[in-house]
C-alpha cells in the first residue's frame, strides 16, 4: 500500500459541497491500495503512520507521534497514488487495486484506524472529493509498504 501523509493544522474534505470529514492538528493521509497488496500491508502502513514521530516536541525537533500529540487522522482514498507516467504524458493507473478490492483493503485500513486512535475522519471512496488542507511546517512524507 502506498501512502502520502501531509501534516496539517486543520484539513477537511467536500462532497457535493457538504463537509464529510474533518480534523484539526493531525495527519492527512492519502491512501491507495495496489495490485497484489493484503490486509497485513495494510495493518503495516497504519503502524508505521501511527509512530512516525513527524512532530515537534518542545525543543523544536520532530520527536513525536500522532498519538503522542493526540492529533487527528483524516484518511483519503487516492488511487491516482499509483499512476505510472513512465510510457508517456498519460498517467496509467493499471498498479491499482480493482474498484473493488481497493475498497475493501480502504475501509478495512478506516476500521483499524479507528480500533487503534481515537480521532479518525474519512472521504468517501471513489467519490468526487475536495480536500482542503493548512499543511503544518510543510511537511510531507510519501510512505510504501509491501
Amino acid at each position: 500500500m502506498r501512502a502520502v501523509l501531509q501534516r496539517v493544522s486543520e484539513a477537511r474534505v467536500e462532497v457535493g459541497g457538504e463537509v464529510v470529514g474533518r480534523i484539526g492538528h493531525g495527519l492527512l493521509v492519502l491512501v491507495c491500495a495496489e495490485r497484489g497488496d493484503t490486509e497485513a500491508a495494510g495493518e503495516r502502513l497504519l503502524a508505521k503512520i501511527l509512530k512516525l514521530r513527524i512532530f515537534s516536541d518542545e525543543a523544536g525537533k520532530m520527536n513525536r507521534s500522532v498519538q503522542d500529540v493526540g492529533g487527528g487522522l483524516l484518511l483519503v482514498s487516492q488511487f491516482t497514488l499509483a499512476a505510472d507516467v513512465s510510457g508517456g504524458n498519460r498517467p496509467s493507473f493499471t498498479g491499482a487495486a480493482p474498484p473493488d478490492e481497493g475498497r475493501r483493503l480502504y475501509e478495512l485500513f478506516v476500521a483499524q484506524a479507528r480500533a487503534a486512535h481515537p480521532d479518525v475522519a474519512t472521504g468517501i471512496f471513489a467519490a468526487d472529493m475536495k480536500v482542503h488542507l493548512v499543511n503544518d511546517g510543510p511537511v510531507t512524507i510519501p510512505l510504501q509498504i509491501s
